[in-house]
């Protein structure tokens, strides 16, 4: 969290974070995950480390729940650390954000390819480039296992 400090909008900086959801701590459930980020004002920031120990993830300005469709803004961006802190932005060509029901969250999209997307139990997602942050894979594979996931919100 402090090295995507820097990252953050400026109206964030300088606010307190917590952690709101941890596999750890609340089992792999992405049904879980939904109920424990629901605060419809707070921002989300998805950390997740798979079975390689890559460290990847999402921020999104709006929090992380269910939905029929697409939603966020244009600060939503994923990163990962492979070995320093990458950052891949919006680039504008669509406003395929985040988008979650019980089986799948999908942060970023175009073309078929999802930026990061993962499954209902939490257990295997993947990565691909895409055209809303034009990234790179964020894990080794475009497939991977989860070992541990967090979900932060704003205290």
């Amino acid at each position: 969290v402090p090295q995507l400090g820097p990252q953050l909008p400026p109206r964030l900086t300088q606010r307190p974070w917590h952690l709101l959801y941890s596999t750890g701590r609340d089992g792999f459930s992405l049904r879980t995950l939904y109920r424990s980020g629901a605060r419809p004002d707070s921002p989300a920031l998805l950390l997740i480390r798979d079975t390689e120990a890559q460290a990847f993830g999402a921020f999104s300005a709006s929090a992380i729940r269910s939905s029929s469709g697409f939603y966020g803004t244009g600060e939503t961006f994923l990163f990962s650390f492979c070995p320093e802190l990458k950052v891949f932005r919006w680039t504008g060509r669509n406003n395929f954000f985040v988008k979650g029901d019980v089986n799948l969250l999908m942060v970023g999209g175009g073309s078929g390819r999802f930026g990061l997307w993962l499954d209902g139990d939490l257990h295997h997602g993947g990565s691909q480039p895409c055209e809303t942050f034009d990234n790179e894979t964020l894990s080794h594979q475009e497939e991977f296992c989860i070992q541990d996931l967090e979900l932060w919100g704003l205290a």
